[in-house]
């Protein structure tokens, strides 16, 4: 124990995700519901700590008991608490941190947290992620502490609701990297990231994702139809950049600055108004990211925009702002360094556009062969 102890000594994010408005569907309720979420633990540790968010909630939601678990020769659930008590409620716009609990795990084991929720609560603080690390459950009825959940009353889901980050009490010379971004860092590249990094023997770096599909830098929108595009840049990353033991940030984000105003004649959400400039963006990426990066001891890496030739909204506007932004984004002082996922996944013979097999089919989210590429691309030093 004593060995134990001396060994692990620093707590680090081992796991983390954004919290953002849910879709807003015409059920927003759910009752006597069990949430489960695989979760690879990258560090050996002997305590877990656990942040629940209710961030974009509107009524409080009340987690009536959870519970993290591992296989080995048996099912170990162990209850996470909170100043003591099995339940908790999450007030609207907060975060909540649990007790410390004591879970001795290796690195490279997977856990599982499960959630049950009894009386009715409002599902509108989640955040829909892919990729291969990325998977969960829902079973209707308590089956928080059970091994295995009931196929008759259980489905796979990609939203992450409530469980924002996993810390872990572990060894000094372990950190996190923060991926910060939209829908392109909602999918699969961060989880690729975090593969190799353990394929390649570094095993000291925890892959941290901060990502919410549709969210832009300098504009959120508070209708109901896009309110699931999340919060602005302003607003997200003060909050999201709460991760124990980070070491830099990795930022990509701005491409739905740029495609998504339309016009008010064509979406009255989307006026011309909406767009900016690119020293707007640049203006916004260094006084609402860089600068508070920096005042937290992070380094900052920029990632370049991908390609968007083909999507919906293209023109040469766009892509001259985009390429005009890139350029920044590869070459100003401000930052660290470049991952350069741009030059990762476009054509080399018409850059505009993704390589062959790099596009999902929309033009604008690049493919799991992509996410693949835009992992292999970012800098061994990060790790």
């Amino acid at each position: 124990m004593t060995n134990t102890v001396e060994r692990f000594t620093k707590w680090v994010a081992c796991w983390g995700n954004a919290t953002s408005i849910t879709d807003r569907k015409e059920c927003v309720y759910s009752k006597d519901l069990t949430l489960r979420y695989p979760i690879r633990i990258c560090f050996s540790g002997s305590k877990l700590r656990f942040r629940f968010s209710n961030l974009t909630g509107t009524e409080d939601v009340n987690l009536t008991k959870a519970f993290v678990a591992k296989k080995a020769d048996s099912y170990i659930s162990v209850p996470i608490t909170f100043s003591g008590n099995a339940s908790a409620a999450i007030a609207p716009g907060t975060e909540i941190e649990s007790d410390e609990i004591p879970f001795e795990v290796s690195a490279g084991e997977t856990v599982e947290v499960s959630m049950y929720f009894k009386g009715y609560t409002q599902m509108n603080a989640g955040t829909l992620i892919t990729g291969p690390l990325s998977k969960g459950k829902y079973s209707y009825g308590d089956f928080a502490q059970a091994e295995t959940l009931p196929l008759d009353y259980t489905r796979n889901t990609n939203w992450f609701y409530f469980l924002n980050t996993i810390d872990i009490l572990t060894e000094e010379k372990n950190h996190a990297l923060v991926c910060y971004g939209d829908s392109i860092t909602a999918q699969s590249w961060p989880d690729y990231l975090a593969l190799r990094a353990w394929r390649e023997g570094h095993h000291n770096v925890s892959i941290i994702r901060r990502a919410v599909s549709g969210t832009r830098i300098l504009r959120q929108y508070d209708c109901i139809t896009y309110q699931a595009y999340g919060l602005k840049g302003e607003t997200r990353f003060p909050i999201e950049l709460n991760v124990a033991g980070a070491s830099a940030v990795i930022i990509q984000h701005g491409i739905n600055d740029i495609i998504h105003p339309v016009g008010y004649e064509v979406n009255p959400f989307r006026p011309w108004s909406d767009m900016p400039s690119c020293q707007d963006l640049i203006d916004g990426t260094t006084n609402l990211y860089i600068s508070h990066a920096r005042k937290l001891g992070l380094k900052v890496w920029s990632g370049t925009l991908l390609p968007i030739f083909g999507w919906r909204t293209y023109s040469e506007m766009r892509e001259d702002l985009k390429n005009e932004f890139n350029q920044w984004l590869r070459t100003s002082d401000l930052f660290d360094g470049c991952v350069d996922f741009d030059k990762a996944v476009r054509d080399e013979n018409h850059p505009e556009a993704f390589a062959d097999g790099f596009d999902s089919g929309d033009h604008l989210h690049p493919s799991e062969k992509a996410y693949e590429a835009m992992a292999s691309c970012v800098p061994e030093i990060l790790f």
